[in-house]
């Protein structure tokens, strides 16, 4: 063997380490890569599902919304019953109370009618005793639907706000 041949075969391992150390990097370069691969599909599955809580979060914001339409027409109704009722009250020819009574007050009458605005254009200025009862029963009747639509409206603000902050 000539020296020409020992100095190749030296450079030759020289190259062969360098090719081995520069694998060995671009093998750990690529393990790190793969982990960093399977981190962002990780976030991006966590991004999807807070998505979804998001979307199902904005359509209880909706219904909650549209009950919230919903009562505010059955508050104005309400309160258009309520200032009735206070101007028949006020109307109310004024009757004595007896002293004492001797047998116990009739239970209160509720009648069963649909809240609607009047149909007739012209109102009396001195309605009957039935109607004053009847436009109480309406009102009674609004303030019980009022207070059922609240109830409604706070369980669902109570699990729009679970929803939200569950994430």
């Amino acid at each position: 063997m000539s020296a020409t041949g020992l100095i190749l075969d030296g450079v030759l391992m020289l190259l062969l380490i360098g090719a081995v150390a520069f694998g060995i990097r671009l093998e750990r370069k690529l393990t790190a890569l793969r982990n960093g691969q399977a981190e962002f599909a990780k976030a991006v599955s966590e991004l999807n599902a807070a998505a979804g809580k998001a979307e199902n979060a904005l359509m209880a914001l909706k219904s909650a919304g549209q009950d919230t339409d919903l009562l505010h027409d059955r508050i104005v109704k309400g309160r258009q019953l309520k200032a009735e009722l206070e101007a028949l009250m006020a109307n109310a020819p004024k009757r004595a109370e007896p002293a004492a009574r001797t047998e116990p007050a009739p239970a209160p009458v509720v009648l069963e009618r649909r809240l609607e605005p009047a149909a007739s254009p012209v109102a009396k200025a001195d309605p009957a005793p039935e109607q004053a009862a009847e436009r109480a029963s309406m009102i009674l009747q609004a303030l019980a639907a009022n207070q059922t639509a609240q109830q409604s409206l706070n369980r669902a603000r109570r699990k729009l706000d679970e929803d939200l902050f569950a994430a």
